[in-house]
């Protein structure tokens, strides 16, 4: 029993040195994440899908959309969208206009979405239309949309 008692306050005794000098030498704190450009990232996912809301449409189209430090990605025009979406500063709610063509009240429901990063700053966005020719109507020229 003598044994046991002094095995368990030697063990004791180490344990507690070796959380001391831990504890002395400080804790190690990560360096801050430092750009990697002259530019803040600018990339995001766009899509274009069937529903009501975002959370639940089905997406039937995807593109990746890139714009520094140039414009690239999966969209098939991702200059002329990068040059759209820096004219309204990234806010893609100015994308849309009052609709110029007159569009059937049919119900079909079309949402669109863009997630990611623009100059830095997070990007999560939606909108929902009556259906393709509602936003195709709302969106006449501007070619975020047009994959």
């Amino acid at each position: 029993m003598r044994y046991t008692l002094n095995t368990r306050g030697a063990a004791a005794a180490t344990a507690a040195l070796v959380l001391t000098t831990v504890a002395a030498a400080g804790v190690a704190h990560a360096r801050p994440a430092q750009p990697t450009g002259l530019h803040a990232p600018s990339a995001m996912v766009l899509t274009v899908g069937k529903g009501e809301a975002a959370a639940t449409s089905t997406v039937e189209r995807a593109v990746t959309l890139s714009c520094i430090p140039t414009p690239g990605g999966s969209h098939p025009a991702p200059a002329a969208a990068c040059g759209e979406l820096d004219a309204v500063n990234g806010e893609f709610g100015r994308l849309s206009v009052k609709p110029t063509k007159a569009c059937t009240r049919q119900w079909d429901p079309v949402t669109v979405t863009a997630s990611g990063v623009w100059q830095g700053k997070r990007v999560d966005w939606s909108a929902t239309y009556g259906n393709a020719c509602e936003m195709q109507a709302s969106m006449p020229e501007v070619s975020v949309y047009t994959f």
